[in-house]
């Protein structure tokens, strides 16, 4: 009983941990799109147009999100929202892969691509934990 109940509060402190970094992380992206949008232009699929109109909503998007996954009561809301936002900003990256688009006056290779696009599967397992996203609404 105490080392299940030990365990249920480590994972409740990782949990709270990790929501602090990866809402954080992600705050500070969020602003980063306002302070050094012409970083984030290039990766803007043409299709879609207006690259600094769709830096500056996803820049908004990334510092509301951030803020709601470290606030408990809005973890679950954050984290569907999240992977809704991870997987649509996620064509962005791919725009970059398949028209070889430098970012930050660098080229990712195929390997570096294919790490990308791994951590993005890893954010979503995350932010999807976070969340308990694995039980029942």
């Amino acid at each position: 009983m105490i080392i299940k109940t030990l365990k249920k509060i480590n994972v409740d402190y990782i949990k709270i941990l990790l929501s602090i970094i990866y809402g954080g992380w992600f705050i500070y992206i969020g602003i980063q799109h306002f302070l050094d949008p012409d970083w984030f232009k290039p990766i803007v699929p043409e299709i879609i147009g207006y690259p600094l109109f769709w830096v500056y909503i996803s820049g908004i998007v990334e510092i509301i999100l951030g803020i709601l996954i470290i606030i408990p009561s809005s973890r679950r809301i954050a984290s569907l929202g999240f992977i809704v936002f991870l997987i649509v900003v996620y064509w962005a990256n791919i725009n970059m892969w398949i028209n070889d688009i430098e970012i930050g006056g660098n080229k990712l290779s195929q390997q570096g691509h294919v790490i990308r696009g791994i951590i993005q599967l890893i954010l979503l397992v995350i932010v999807g934990w976070i969340g308990n996203l694995n039980r029942k609404f």
